[in-house]
């Protein structure tokens, strides 16, 4: 008997101890939290910067453009058989071991102004690089915040489906405790299974839908599925009793300055404009300077000077080193209308350019006029289904009260009940729907999206 007893309070520890490591195991994120990983994480987020480290080396390259090259060469070579000795000036057959080197520099004194320009245009590059990186990650502080307020929505729903069948199986066991004694119907009885089963589904859906969307919001984050999380809920309170009215043209107006789709299209414009002044450059001449050192060392070079048959290395290199310098001038006169054909796509380019920017305005302007009026939709359609839950609940409860007196069949108890269930589910769709319309704007406006007190921090 001790030995059970001793058994039973192991297993008991152990099931504690196993709920208490599942609890504590259970991560809880904000969805500030889901943000911040998710940014922190996501791959193309990773490859815009590295799109933008790219552009910084390009930058970098085209001002070193501006420096002279300088490269130094040294060669060596065998010959034998009949071949022409450079250094002696004349065909010999004798072998000869060869020696030769170099220094060489070249500096670009003009090219049309070409180097300046093509700074000038890989800087508004990078520019436009760096708010392709804040595009990306707005895109994805839209996408988290989206699959996150939409896991909670399921999740509530979730919760009232599960309510939903609780109420559905205690009317079932009403209604067979009545079809006993003859107090209800075989139809009774079944409409009440049909409604338990109807209900079951609507826990089955609602769960697989909540199940879904926080897979959906894992990837987004990119953390393992097996990850357990627990999500926080927002005080739904504080944006349903919020007063805030938005001018679509106010947000437009301070949107604009901040968006990072409309400062990209504005750098792009730039770099087009700027291609088009390098492409014009290839009509002027272009001026280089250039030097050279060198020197070389034959063993078929004899010192005459002492008689011997071949000059010492030292000596050679001293004799033999040369200098030059120079400047070359290439002036173009036709190239098949190259340059010219340049330009013209350049240019096309930059009308394309234009027509971008644009196009991003006019997107921006849709988008947040269509915001703007989908938070003011979204408040009258909480009023609306928070009015027909309201009276939907308050229809069923009297409802409910007169099939318990016998005053109402089964048939208008069960379409109170779902017409009380759809009100509910419309009313928990539209509290969120209102947080995250509200969210959306704040998003255009710059500001972090969190909720309560996390904005504060």
């Amino acid at each position: 008997m001790k030995k059970q007893t001793r058994f039973n309070c192991l297993i008991t520890i152990a099931v504690l101890g196993g709920s208490i490591w599942s609890a504590t195991a259970q991560e809880q994120l904000s969805i500030r939290d889901a943000i911040q990983r998710a940014v922190e994480n996501n791959l193309q987020v990773k490859q815009a910067e590295f799109q933008y480290a790219l552009a910084d080396q390009d930058l970098k390259q085209s001002k070193m453009n501006f420096y002279p090259t300088v490269n130094a060469m040294i060669s060596g070579s065998k010959n034998w058989g009949l071949f022409f000795n450079s250094d002696v000036g004349q065909l010999t057959t004798e072998s000869a071991n060869n020696v030769n080197g170099g220094l060489n520099a070249n500096v670009n004194l003009f090219q049309g102004f070409m180097r300046v320009r093509q700074v000038a245009a890989n800087r508004h590059q990078l520019m436009a690089d760096a708010s392709n990186i804040d595009k990306t990650k707005n895109d994805l502080t839209l996408a988290v915040a989206t699959k996150y307020l939409e896991c909670l929505t399921n999740l509530d729903l979730l919760t009232a489906s599960e309510q939903q069948l609780s109420l559905s199986e205690e009317q079932l066991t009403v209604a067979e405790a009545n079809f006993e004694v003859g107090n209800n119907t075989l139809a009774d009885l079944s409409q009440a299974k049909s409604q338990v089963a109807t209900d079951e589904l609507n826990v089955t859906t609602a769960q697989n839908a909540y199940d879904l969307a926080i897979l959906d919001l894992k990837q987004l984050m990119e953390v393992n599925p097996a990850v357990d999380i627990q999500l926080i809920k927002p005080n739904i309170a504080e944006f349903e009793n919020t007063e805030n009215v938005y001018s679509a043209a106010q947000v437009y107006e301070e949107a604009a300055s901040i968006y990072p789709d409309v400062r990209m299209a504005r750098e792009q414009t730039q770099v087009a404009e700027r291609n088009i002044a390098i492409a014009k450059s290839a009509y002027y001449p272009t001026v280089s300077l250039g030097g050279n050192l060198g020197t070389n060392y034959s063993s078929a070079i004899p010192d005459l000077e002492i008689n011997s048959p071949v000059m010492r290395f030292g000596k050679q290199l001293q004799r033999n080193f040369a200098q030059s310098v120079g400047v070359t001038i290439n002036i173009p006169i036709f190239n098949n209308l190259q340059t010219k054909i340049n330009v013209n796509r350049a240019r096309i380019s930059y009308q394309n350019a234009l027509v971008n920017e644009q196009l991003t305005n006019n997107n921006l302007s849709k988008i947040i006029n269509q915001a703007v009026l989908d938070l003011r939709s979204a408040e009258k359609r909480l009023y609306s289904t928070e009015t027909a839950f309201t009276s939907a609940k308050d229809a069923f409860e009297v409802i409910e009260q007169r099939f318990e007196v016998g005053l109402a069949n089964s048939i208008e108890l069960f379409t109170a009940q779902t017409n009380r269930n759809k009100a509910e589910f419309d009313y928990i769709q539209a509290r969120y729907d209102l947080i995250f319309r509200s969210k959306v704007i704040d998003f255009y406006l710059g500001k972090t999206i969190a909720f309560g007190t996390e904005q504060e921090n």
